[in-house]
């Protein structure tokens, strides 16, 4: 069995979809920060079958909740205080998001108006769609810029 130590102070990221953790940890920008990550994969789960898991080992106030809730609001975030979860906290989409990902719309004023930022707002909360707050084009897959 796999053991990693535990953290002292910092988060952990519980339940996150098998084989996302990558996608998470770049989007977060944890490579530019100087702190202590762990990665777990495939760890097994009686939720999920497999899970990841992220413990990152650095305040809580580096982490953009909006954007993790973008990627997956279904991610359980630990709040790790002197070697103890202090606070759970629950994820919800974002009203809006910004900067996290581009319009694709070639007509969009964000492809003529390259300083201007890239505004998605929460359109359909049932079906988690999100659409550009210029022109109104829908946010799918090919639209991430990730």
């Amino acid at each position: 069995m796999l053991n990693v130590g535990k953290i002292e102070e910092g988060f952990v990221l519980d339940h996150i979809e098998a084989g996302k953790s990558l996608s998470i940890y770049h989007h977060l920008q944890l490579d530019k920060l100087d702190c202590t990550v762990a990665i777990i994969k495939n760890a097994r789960s009686n939720k999920m079958g497999k899970k990841d898991i992220l413990k990152v080992e650095c305040d809580i106030d580096t982490l953009d909740l909006d954007v993790l809730a973008f990627i997956d609001h279904n991610i359980t975030v630990n709040v790790i205080k002197d070697g103890e979860i202090v606070d759970k906290k629950e994820l919800t989409l974002p009203k809006e998001i910004k900067n996290i990902i581009k319009c694709r719309n070639p007509r969009c004023i964000t492809s003529i108006e390259q300083e201007l930022p890239h505004i998605f707002v929460l359109a359909d909360e049932e079906k988690e769609i999100y659409r550009c707050k210029y022109c109104e084009e829908k946010a799918g897959e090919s639209t991430y810029s990730w």
